[in-house]
């Protein structure tokens, strides 16, 4: 884009940036800030204000332009300057990657059938089930370990060249033998062993496991049983009931799990559809993303991993050579899928405008203090009020508020 502006067009914003030097000037014979601009712009660094108008006459400017062009630019903008004839004639030139034309679906005649939560007896089970493991009594036994026996446990993990590996080790750890909370297989091979033993064994991760980094690796396991704990669990019965909470009989204990795996299930249920409702919109929409809006959330994705990694005591080089990628191959492998995030992400933005979402201050004042209660740390709450960060929960607001707006179309 080609901007070009002339004396006209600059002799407003030279005299808002002599406004802003006007409160330090002192001259003789007048108040602070009421002298003449004539006489302020005689008493001032010239190369100040030669800065100053540049800055702010090329931020005018190209706003003007890109609302006068529609235009919407993404990133930080490329400028070089043509010419300059102090403040009566500027040119610049400036790049800029820009969106495309959006195309929406039509969205409100979407419909998708919203699913109600269900919770049956066997999640009501599991959760009792979970509550007498806590609750039981420990006995240490010398016998080989059996299913229903707590081992404790250290292990570690290699892979197949004897390297360690991130995330596939641990000391003391509790495990409930049968429990199948472990790979499958892992939990198996315990069984038989008593304290004192150690086995090694090598197992394959499942491909959909949760941790990408060892989808379906082999990973050989060396396990020192340290203890074997017999369980008892307590009986089923209105003495538990009382000792886990507020509640008199089994049946009220049974009916307040019921009531929260309800709340938890449909809570996910709605997140699910929200998701669902998203990417059909998103999928019917044309949008055209930009490379460089694609790249700096592949950066931002892969500056959160690190951080991760950080807490996990591994380095990026350790964990790129784990996965077997480059830097590249790695960001690359992210591409796909931040894309899509990235093309939901604007549809929405879209959908936002053309619905009028707006945050009042209230909703957004609000939201602030419920933030700030969840931290004790006084930086933590100070970092809340920067304007960057209550920019951002104001956009969550928004897109929350433009998502239950989807949801409402797709019910009716």
């Amino acid at each position: 884009m080609n901007v070009a502006a002339e004396a006209r067009d600059l002799e407003p914003i030279k005299k808002h940036v002599l406004g802003h030097f006007a409160a330090d000037v002192r001259i003789p014979g007048f108040r602070a800030g009421k002298a003449p601009m004539n006489l302020i712009e005689k008493n001032i660094d010239q190369n100040a204000l030669q800065e100053q108008f540049i800055d702010h006459a090329l931020n005018d400017l190209f706003r003007k332009a890109i609302q006068s062009q529609n235009i919407r630019p993404v990133g930080e903008p490329i400028v070089q300057i043509k010419k300059f004839v102090p403040y009566t004639e500027l040119e610049f030139e400036v790049e800029t990657d820009a969106l495309g034309e959006i195309k929406l679906a039509d969205y409100k005649k979407i419909k998708l059938v919203k699913p109600k939560a269900e919770v049956t007896a066997k999640d009501v089970s599991e959760v009792l089930d979970s509550l007498r493991e806590r609750s039981a009594e420990r006995q240490a036994v010398s016998r080989p370990a059996k299913n229903g026996d707590e081992v404790i446990i250290d292990f570690a993990g290699k892979d197949d060249k004897g390297q360690p590996v991130s995330g596939a080790d641990a000391k003391d750890y509790p495990l409930i033998l049968g429990g199948n909370s472990f790979i499958p297989g892992f939990e198996e091979h315990l069984v038989g062993l008593k304290t004192g033993q150690k086995k090694e064994f090598s197992l394959d991760f499942p491909k959909d496991y949760g941790v990408a980094a060892l989808q379906g690796k082999k990973v050989t396991f060396s396990v020192t049983i340290n203890k074997v704990n017999e369980l008892s669990p307590p009986k089923l019965d209105d003495a538990f009931a009382a000792k886990s909470g507020p509640f008199k009989t089994m049946a009220e204990l049974k009916a307040d799990i019921k009531k929260q795996l309800g709340v938890e299930k449909q809570q996910q249920a709605d997140r699910d559809f929200e998701e669902k409702l998203v990417q059909e919109i998103t999928a019917k929409s044309t949008v055209d993303v930009p490379k460089s809006l694609v790249d700096e959330q592949i950066l931002r994705a892969e500056e959160e991993e690190k951080r991760n990694l950080t807490y996990r005591g591994q380095t990026w080089a350790e964990h790129l050579k784990e996965e077997g990628v480059t830097e590249e191959e790695h960001r690359e492998r992210n591409r796909p899928n931040i894309t899509e995030r990235v093309k939901a992400g604007l549809v929405l933005n879209e959908i936002s405008q053309l619905e009028k979402i707006e945050v009042t201050p209230e909703e957004l004042e609000i939201r602030l203090q419920i933030l700030k209660g969840q931290y004790q740390d006084p930086q933590m709450q100070g970092e809340l009020d920067k304007a960057e960060n209550r920019d951002e929960i104001a956009g969550r607001i928004a897109t929350e508020k433009t998502l239950q707006k989807l949801v409402n179309y797709a019910g009716k």
